[in-house]
């Protein structure tokens, strides 16, 4: 994207914890966060951080990685510096459809090793990434538990204590207004797509933002604006619409997307009001190229390279993969729609999320079905707003899996960027002068 390609200025620093594959660390990075520390427990993740450097213009610097368990940390003796920034999603599976659903029971809960780190830290922001399954009903009341624990991360929960027991002297305390500012957190949280942002993929997450209430921070006013709908996209693909000046495809393939179109209703004043905004972005925009890799399509894979598993054109992770069909209850993406939400996986690649249904309808998968193929490592990364430089570590399941775990960049940055503009408001941030 554009913003990766600019001059970095530094404004503030960073400690990110769940690293994973990059994706937020890259975003808040490129916001003008130096990062001072990064943590990740996945071995191959870790990896991906070791040989990508945060800023390409400066190949030779690495991430200051420390690798391992979170619990193990301890952030007061590793980070001197003051932290502007606590970025991190802690691990979803416990609230995620595709998990057990065990939530604050799984062990893999990891909210109150972001919590421990808040109060070690005592950052002025957080931004932290998880799944929309933590609204579902079973789990709200304890979301509104976290949401609580971060308000009042210095009220630490009793080992005898239960979280509804905790939550209860949480409550009493934000009501009461008893708690120091320096001591407390305002908290918001935002339900959001992915796709609304630029993301050629459909991803729905929730962002919780935080800021230390002794700043004063108003975050109403940066909170980042949704910038691309699903209306401007099928307005671009009517008949002569811009879309198809983008992408020169078989008059059958484009009469088929235009048949399919749904109606839109032009005199309704939400529709107007979102066909002022940017197109979604679709999977063939992804391939064709943009933001950071526009003008720089991916070469078409091959059955050839299909069947025996080829590097196409030396692209690193661009590599055919055969095998491809559809499973019950998931169907291919479609190149003229946003992909489909990018997941990890209990087993690393999943069904339909992976496989995509291409023009040629007499395309060979060997081994799977006709007019399929799986979605390239790389092509999948593009989805994810990685930029092509991003090499990732281990086979084709574990690239998959990081990818899925990760945050989309250009929608980390959009959250980065607007909470360095909150804190710059209320002269939060040091000059990038005193940082060096």
């Amino acid at each position: 994207m554009p913003e990766l390609r600019e001059e970095r200025q530094e404004v503030g620093t960073c400690v990110e914890l769940f690293a994973g594959g990059g994706g937020l660390a890259m975003a808040v990075h490129a916001a003008g966060f130096r990062p001072l520390l990064v943590n990740e427990y996945a071995k191959r993740a870790c990896e991906s951080l070791r040989i990508n450097p945060p800023d390409a213009s400066e190949p030779e610097k690495r991430w200051p990685l420390v690798p391992g368990d979170v619990r193990d940390i301890d952030f007061t003796d590793l980070v001197s510096d003051e932290v502007d920034v606590l970025a991190g999603g802690p691990p979803c599976q416990p609230f995620s459809l595709g998990g057990a659903h065990k939530g604050m029971e799984d062990e893999r809960n990891m909210f109150p090793e972001m919590f421990r780190a808040i109060r070690e830290l005592r950052p002025k922001a957080v931004i932290c990434e998880n799944v929309r399954g933590l609204l579902r009903p079973s789990f709200r009341p304890y979301f509104d538990y976290i949401l609580n624990e971060m308000r009042l991360p210095f009220v630490e929960r009793g080992k005898d204590s239960t979280w509804e027991d905790h939550n209860e002297l949480l409550e009493k305390l934000i009501a009461n207004d008893s708690v120091d500012p320096s001591q407390r957190y305002v908290v918001k949280e935002m339900e959001v797509n992915a796709a609304d942002y630029g993301v050629p993929q459909i991803r729905n997450r929730v962002i919780i933002v935080a800021f230390r209430a002794d700043l004063g921070v108003d975050w109403t006013e940066f909170m980042p604006k949704e910038t691309h709908s699903e209306e401007a996209m099928i307005h671009s693909m009517r008949e002569g619409g811009s879309y198809w000046t983008r992408h020169e495809v078989d008059p059958e393939v484009r009469k088929r997307v235009i048949a399919n179109l749904p109606q839109l209703n032009y005199e309704s004043e939400k529709v107007k009001e979102k066909l002022k905004l940017e197109p979604w972005r679709t999977l063939r925009d992804a391939i064709a190229g943009i933001d950071e890799n526009e003008g720089n399509p991916l070469p078409p894979v091959s059955e050839d390279a299909v069947k025996n598993k080829l590097v196409v054109d030396g692209i690193p992770d661009h590599i055919g993969w055969p095998g491809a069909r559809l499973y019950t209850g998931h169907t291919a993406n479609l190149l003229d729609r946003p992909a489909k939400t990018v997941k990890a996986g209990v087993h690393g690649v999943p069904g339909g999320e992976s496989v995509m249904q291409l023009d040629d309808v007499e395309f060979a998968n060997f081994g799977g079905e006709t007019g399929y193929r799986y979605m390239t490592v790389r092509e999948t990364a593009r989805v994810m707003t990685f930029p092509d430089r991003w090499i990732l570590d281990g086979p084709r399941g574990e690239k998959m899996r990081q990818l899925g775990n990760a945050v989309p960049v250009k929608l980390g940055m959009a959250f980065s960027k607007a909470v360095a503009s909150a804190l710059k408001s209320v002269g939060a941030l040091e000059a990038p002068e005193r940082q060096k």
